[in-house]
């Protein structure tokens, strides 16, 4: 069938149309933004970014969405809206776990758009000191995958920390096996994270099964070595292959289809209700029998489900463990903020980690 010329240019027309009212529209809200800052200002307020807005903003617009763009990109694409506009009210700077190119780095940028300054840090502990020192506006680690569990790391950091959790981000992982030129002869070794190469056993073992692994401290480090040495071949995102000048030799080489790591932005800011919440807390319990059972019993009572729990050695006496759990529900609602009442009434110790929106997509 031949194509419909005058079809086609009305189509043009009318997205060149579309386009400059979009446009339009963008400027209106940019000019919002900074009238917002602008009050913010003169009630001398420094909390321009509120994580439960911009999660609002961003599940009105799921809702809203009717194809045919899928959820997740309309989602990025307000995103990138929200973060220019808030550029406009204050820039923002933030801090992962680096070097670039790495998950961490795309879970930031998934939280906050393209328009903050981020910074890339060697470790989770200078993350967490960065934020402290009021260098940072905001730190993203990775707490736990679906794969391979708990990153301990950032766990025992919160005994210590004075941040808050302000918020989360689920990112699906999927690795590329990358290298210098085309095919994988001369091949001597492959590196990458330990949990990447973790995540990839199966495929390695049926397809590379003579190659050496060797463990690095990130799977963008990974692609650094590998753009250096030919004969190295590296696990990590796609978005490195770019960034290092590496070919892409296996595409989606996870062993579990669903595999998704998890998140946490890192602050000061205590944030308010979002209407679907979680809160984390740090428990710990009497040395004696059914002590678990006795933290959690407050939560049973007042009709909270518990989605996570993970314990960690206390580091305080032996066999003494710290309980880090997480719950549905905003402090501010009164079922949890009883049930945390009675718990700092029965437990040993407990910390509050933060109330903060659940990741949206």
């Amino acid at each position: 069938m031949s194509d419909d010329p005058q079809r086609l240019q009305d189509l043009r027309n009318r997205i060149d149309g579309l386009d400059e009212r979009i446009q339009d529209l963008i400027t209106q809200r940019a000019h919002c933004a900074q009238e917002i800052a602008a009050i913010k200002h003169a009630a001398g307020s420094q909390n321009f970014y509120r994580p439960e807005r911009e999660v609002d903003v961003l599940r009105r617009v799921l809702e809203r969405n009717r194809g045919p763009l899928p959820d997740e990109e309309m989602a990025r694409l307000f995103r990138e809206i929200m973060s220019a506009c808030l550029a406009l009210e204050s820039p923002m700077k933030v801090v992962f776990l680096g070097p670039e190119g790495t998950f961490t780095q795309a879970a930031a940028l998934k939280h906050f758009g393209h328009s903050v300054h981020t910074l890339p840090l060697n470790a989770i502990d200078e993350i967490f000191r960065e934020v402290e020192s009021g260098a940072a506006d905001f730190g993203v680690v990775p707490i736990e995958n679906s794969t391979e569990g708990v990153i301990n790391h950032t766990l025992d950091m919160f005994m210590s920390s004075s941040l808050k959790i302000c918020g989360e981000v689920e990112l699906r992982i999927h690795h590329y096996l990358l290298g210098l030129g085309q095919g994988l002869e001369g091949r001597k070794k492959i590196v990458s994270h330990h949990q990447s190469l973790a995540q990839c056993r199966e495929w390695l073992d049926a397809n590379l099964p003579g190659v050496e692994r060797m463990s690095v401290a990130s799977n963008a480090e990974a692609a650094r070595l590998a753009a250096q040495d030919r004969t190295l071949i590296a696990i990590a995102g796609g978005s490195t292959a770019e960034i290092y000048g590496l070919e892409v030799l296996a595409s989606n080489i996870e062993d579990e289809p669903d595999n998704t790591t998890r998140f946490l932005v890192i602050g000061k800011l205590e944030t308010q209700p979002s209407g679907d919440d979680k809160t984390s807390l740090l428990l710990s319990g009497q040395n004696r029998s059914g002590a678990l059972a006795s933290l959690l019993a407050p939560l049973a009572r007042h009709g909270i489900n518990m989605t996570r729990i993970e314990s960690r050695p206390s580091r305080k006496g032996l066999w003494e463990y710290v309980f880090f759990i997480d719950i549905v529900g905003h402090v501010c609602e009164e079922n949890v903020r009883q049930a945390i009442g009675e718990l700092e009434r029965e437990a040993a110790f407990v910390k509050f980690l933060g109330s903060y929106p659940k990741a949206v997509l």
